[in-house]
């Protein structure tokens, strides 16, 4: 490619300007201003994977006394890595190099927007002095064109931010960041890659705190909404409450759950809000999920006559076909910023933690939901806790006895498929968290989810349910684990295949390769002893690995492989196939 000499002088001046830069302090680059304001939302570390255009940036990242950069195998596993990761801190950040990378990250960033997790996408773009040339880059999918990439992102992301000049570049950084935190869905950043190490004055030391706009409720619609909700409610007989999965990003589980105390209502929650209501509260009844509700549940939502839903997402797979019984005549759903009730009047401007705290106040209690719950409520046999001694393994014993595992210490993270709906019958203890990607559902989410969770909380074991289909998508991000020391439990259940798909239209290509999984593990931990691994067959291989795993190689990344039928499913699985299965097929 021959370059005109006008470019040749931009390069000329560039590299006068970075050796001037080499006497201004370090912090007023612009690389340090974006690595200083990562840190002041909260954010510790950092996902990437190398690439040309983002290697100035790294190293003012790496630079960060309080930033740590996790080097993942690839771009999908650090997005995965960063929703995981924004699950538990509130935002996290991904760093990448344009297209290439770009491209690869995107099924990850349309899942984080499509669950609403705020996410800081950091792309390195090319220099600035290409811009407005008719360079051909490597990497580019076009000449004259540097732009398609952000156009990609454009419907997955609520605010696109393009640097290739000093002057606004604080303040585009600053909008994108805080356009992420109030709208909880990602942004993407393009920094053109001369610019991270280039000082400017607004990249002063000083830190200037972000100023995010309180939200507020409008207190006349507030109050209109709470009495009409309140007359609504108390002259039903048998009222419930139903938690939604928008109940994280409008913060309000805490008033939730303080409105579950003071009404007395039945408390269930959809699936994809599993963890988000503490489940040893006394009104706790379970999920409810139409035909694949948990034991009980769904006969007291359905036949309740009036019932509050707080931040539902009706999706396909929530609503399980049409099996899910939805009355909008004798509801009330309350979303993060509007009240509508009875399919009636529509209350704006008012926060859900407002309407909640205010509505409790209003509420007479009453309980009749969960005395009818308890009516018909029969405790669990104990049929289904052992197997006969060397028989083949059960999925349904195989859960029984991790949930037995769960502590206030823990984290459960399930991918898409037959572990929905397992683990959705676990009993999770008080402080024990729970995340899944119900709606967007990407399988082998679940391990790029896992390391980023595990390294934004530390101080909790991550326990994650994979199948082998869903591994063998993103088996690489387990020696990232190993290599940033943690000491998870990961159980593959290896059924041979895609045992949802296969359920519902058998055929050859729902069969999968067999890999050797623990050996493919030990060779990833390449013999620096940070991994345990072992291979199940029966019950008693499992108690004895889950003994070892929660005991001696407590300290340890755990991975145990368990072996079951394809068609060793729950019987939640089955009804869900065919209930979802008519209308895609």
């Amino acid at each position: 490619m021959a370059a005109d000499s006008s470019l040749l002088d931009h390069n000329m001046n560039d590299t006068c300007e970075e050796s001037i830069s080499e006497t201004v302090s370090a912090d007023s680059t612009l690389g340090a201003y974006l690595a200083r304001r990562l840190v002041q939302v909260g954010i510790t570390d950092v996902f990437a994977v190398p690439g040309d255009s983002i290697l100035s940036l790294l190293d003012h990242i790496t630079a960060q006394p309080s930033l740590n950069l996790i080097a993942c195998c690839n771009e999908l596993n650090a997005g995965y890595a960063a929703d995981g990761y924004a699950r538990s801190r509130g935002v996290a950040a991904c760093v990448f190099t344009f297209n290439v990378g770009g491209l690869s990250v995107v099924n990850a960033i349309a899942g984080a927007f499509c669950e609403s997790i705020p996410l800081l996408c950091i792309v390195g773009a090319p220099h600035s002095n290409y811009y407005g040339t008719n360079a051909t880059l490597h990497h580019a999918i076009a000449p004259l064109d540097f732009n398609k990439e952000l156009r990609c992102f454009e419907p997955i992301t609520c605010y696109q931010a393009v640097v290739n000049d000093l002057e606004d570049a604080h303040e585009k950084i600053d909008a994108a960041i805080t356009t992420a935190l109030k709208e909880s869905k990602p942004v993407i950043i393009s920094i053109s890659s001369n610019l991270p190490g280039r000082p400017h004055p607004s990249f002063n030391q000083k830190p200037i705190p972000f100023c995010f706009p309180l939200k507020v409720s409008n207190p006349m619609s507030l109050e209109a909404a709470v009495e009409a909700a309140a007359k609504f409610l108390n002259k039903a007989v048998k009222p419930v409450l139903v938690g939604g999965p928008k109940l994280r990003i409008a913060d309000a589980c805490g008033p939730f759950v303080e409105l579950a105390d003071a009404c007395g209502y039945a408390l269930a929650v959809m699936p994809a809000a599993k963890g988000l209501v503490p489940e040893n509260h006394p009104q706790f009844i379970g999920t409810y999920w139409g035909a694949v509700s948990t034991e009980f549940c769904a006969e007291i939502v359905e036949s309740a006559d009036a019932y509050l839903y707080a931040g539902p997402i009706f999706d396909d797979l929530t609503c399980v076909g049409n099996s899910f019984i939805f009355n909008k005549e004798k509801a009330i759903v309350v979303q993060p910023e509007r009240v509508v009730i009875a399919n009636g009047p529509t209350f704006g401007c008012i926060q859900m933690k407002d309407f909640f705290q205010a509505l409790a106040k209003r509420l007479k209690r009453n309980t009749a939901s969960y005395e009818s719950y308890r009516r018909i409520y029969v405790p669990e046999g104990l049929t289904l806790l052992y197997c006969n001694p060397k028989e083949p393994l059960t999925i349904n014993v195989l859960f029984k006895h991790t949930e037995r595992m769960l502590s206030s210490d823990s984290i459960v993270i399930s991918d898409a498929g037959d572990s929905w709906f397992n683990c959705q019958k676990l009993k999770l203890p008080q402080g024990c968290g729970y995340e899944c990607q119900l709606q967007y559902a990407s399988i082998g989410w679940s391990i790029g989810a896992t390391l980023g969770y595990a390294q934004a909380t530390p101080e909790k074991r991550v326990m994650s349910f994979t199948g082998d289909g869903s591994f063998q998508m993103t088996a690489q991000e387990m020696s990232t684990m190993l290599r940033c020391g943690q000491k998870n439990i990961i159980f593959l259940i290896n059924n041979g295949g895609y045992a949802m798909e296969e359920l519902m239209n058998e055929a050859p290509y729902n069969v999968i390769k067999n890999w050797d999984y623990t050996g493919l593990i030990h060779a990833f931990d390449n013999g620096e002893g940070k991994c345990w691994t072992a291979k199940v067959h029966c019950e008693e291989e499992l108690t004895g690995a889950i003994e070892m795993a929660m005991g001696d190689k407590k300290n340890c990344l755990c991975f145990i492989e368990v072996i079951v039928d394809m068609y060793d499913t729950s019987k939640e699985l089955l009804q869900f196939v065919n209930c979802l299965a008519a209308p895609i097929l």
